[in-house]
């Protein structure tokens, strides 16, 4: 961490923070609380190999920022993916590109024995993150949503066993 002058660190500002972890693991609501605290950082690099946030895990993740751009990578495995969605069987990415990412899951229902699979689309909404099953008269689902950070968009491709997934935001 560094700060010129170094009497900015007192009002919580930095002129550049870099951050390494071998594991991490938070609420949304506390890594939102976090990202808020970064607006006095001029510029951030963090990385975590492996970062849980709520339910969902993320490999190989970082985040930077300059000024108040955000951008995001990480890998998500389809392991990683079942555990935090259990009834989900499958989940690939089909499409990414204008800032969303449409991506097609299969899902059994046991009880019924059904097996289904459908289209959703992940993408920027007001500055949220929604996903919107491609299904006729189901809505939109927030995925993310945090007063100080605009989502703009989101991509990702597939590799084998997951995907690699990125974001861009702003902070507002």
């Amino acid at each position: 961490m560094s700060a010129f002058p170094a009497i900015e660190l007192l009002w919580h500002d930095a002129d550049k923070v870099v951050v390494r972890m071998a594991s991490y693991r938070s609420s949304t609501r506390h890594l939102s609380s976090l990202l808020d605290e970064a607006s006095g950082v001029g510029t951030l690099d963090a990385s975590a190999n492996m970062l849980t946030a709520g339910l969902l895990t993320l490999r190989n993740a970082s985040l930077s920022k300059r000024g108040n751009e955000l951008t995001g990578r990480a890998t998500v495995t389809e392991a990683d993916l079942r555990t935090s969605v259990p009834f989900l069987d499958t989940v690939t990415p089909v499409a990414s590109g204008n800032g969303q990412l449409t991506l097609r899951g299969t899902a059994t229902v046991p009880v019924l024995g059904i097996t289904a699979t459908v289209d959703a689309t992940v993408g920027a909404a007001n500055g949220r993150l929604v996903v919107a099953p491609n299904v006729p008269f189901i809505g939109t689902f927030t995925l993310f949503n945090d007063p100080h950070v605009r989502i703009q968009g989101v991509g990702a491709t597939f590799m084998p066993g997951g995907f690699a997934v990125s974001a861009r935001a702003q902070l507002r």
